[in-house]
């Protein structure tokens, strides 16, 4: 047999391979089809799963923008109490005042830059607190509320560092004859409506075995009922009592007594999924109580800030220490003085304490206190009695 001249064997090979191209394309075709099909059902099961799941559950990513929020709007949108005196509170001019009102201005500085830039959104009523902030009518929730775990889970909201450590207690007139929960069998207790004050003296008393008679309403209103002689007790945090009861012309007629019967840690709130906005928050409060932890103060942070004396403080501050780079602590969402200017519009956590509750409620050797040993803690508290405040390390 006479065998192909090249160039047919050239012609039959091409054909050969367009053929077996025109075949594997058939398959591959097949093979394509039969997964876009599967890739198309996984997309409907995937989309039917985002739909049934919060979006940041499924994509793993924050859900909320709350910082560029504030940042295009310019103003801080804070819920606060306005009846509590010492914590948050309305005057007849209209300025509200008062501790957590301090850390409200030292966020909107750290955030805007401004520590006036904020619009108090009044959140007295507890039963809707937490509506406000879900809602997104607030941008952060700071007016006395308890972290419990059952909030943390079930309300959309995430808590940032405690800011005051607190109590159940219990207030009196000093001719009561009552000297502890076991002498208020039967009596009336004025008690805020929707708060965990609410379910522990309920829990309390069903502890103890005795009966008592709950008469609730809003803050005001049944710390109002009390003084007015309709309950026989007034029971709230104990910093709470101590704020109504100090402004009082009189003030003597009442005892708070040294019974507490929970835990209180109040802290501010922001809403879940949202992990940029609540590490700002949780690290400016930190920064405020490290800030008194090293002696920074509202007078001399700027020249702290020009001159700092090491390295904490330079990065505490964002500023180069001895020609050395900046550091931004990580954060990409505030630039590095973020700190300073939040204790140049209010000074440490210290200063805002001194000056917003001072003596009514008074601090060394409470919880509320610097934690110990500190060098340059003078007050010998004995063992046991030193505070618990104290700020994780900027680093």
């Amino acid at each position: 047999m006479r065998l192909p001249s090249l160039q047919g064997r050239r012609l039959v090979s091409a054909l050969l391979f367009a053929g077996a191209a025109l075949v594997a394309g058939a398959v591959i075709g097949a093979c394509t089809s039969d997964e876009d099909q599967q890739q198309a059902q996984a997309v409907e099961q995937q989309t039917q799963q985002d739909q049934d799941q919060p979006a940041a559950q499924v994509s793993g990513e924050p859900r909320g923008n709350t910082i560029q929020l504030i940042q295009d709007r310019g103003t801080l949108l804070c819920g606060v109490k306005q009846t509590q005196p010492l914590f948050g509170n309305r005057d007849e001019d209209g300025n509200v005042t008062g501790f957590d009102i301090e850390f409200c201005k030292a966020i909107a500085a750290a955030v805007l830059k401004d520590a006036n830039a904020v619009e108090y959104v009044d959140a007295s009523d507890a039963s809707t607190r937490f509506e406000l902030l879900a809602d997104g009518q607030i941008d952060i929730l700071i007016r006395t509320t308890t972290i419990t775990s059952s909030r943390d889970m079930e309300l959309d909201v995430d808590f940032a560092q405690t800011t005051f450590y607190t109590g159940q207690g219990f207030a009196v007139r000093k001719d009561s004859g009552i000297d502890s929960t076991s002498d208020m069998a039967n009596a009336s207790i004025c008690v805020q409506t929707g708060t965990t004050t609410e379910q522990n003296v309920a829990d309390h008393f069903t502890d103890i075995g005795l009966d008592y008679e709950p008469t609730g309403g809003l803050s005001q209103d049944v710390a109002a009922a009390f003084f007015e002689g309709r309950c026989d007790v007034l029971t709230a945090d104990a910093s709470d009592l101590a704020s109504r009861i100090v402004v009082r012309d009189n003030a003597d007629d009442y005892k708070i007594l040294p019974q507490i019967i929970s835990k209180e840690p109040l802290a501010p709130g922001v809403r879940d999924y949202d992990s940029d906005w609540k590490d700002v928050v949780n690290w400016v409060v930190h920064g405020l109580i490290r800030a008194e932890e090293i002696g920074l103060t509202q007078a001399n942070v700027a020249a702290m800030a020009s001159n700092p004396p090491n390295t904490e403080v330079a990065r505490l501050l964002g500023v180069p220490f001895e020609g050395g780079s900046v550091s931004t602590l990580g954060f990409e969402v505030v630039d590095a003085q973020f700190i300073q200017r939040a204790i140049a519009a209010v000074g440490n956590y210290g200063e805002i304490y001194d000056r917003e509750i001072g003596d009514a409620i008074p601090r060394d050797c409470t919880l509320n206190a610097l934690a110990r040993p500190l060098p340059s803690e003078a007050v010998d508290c004995g063992p046991g009695e030193g505070g618990i405040m104290y700020a994780l390390p900027y680093r």
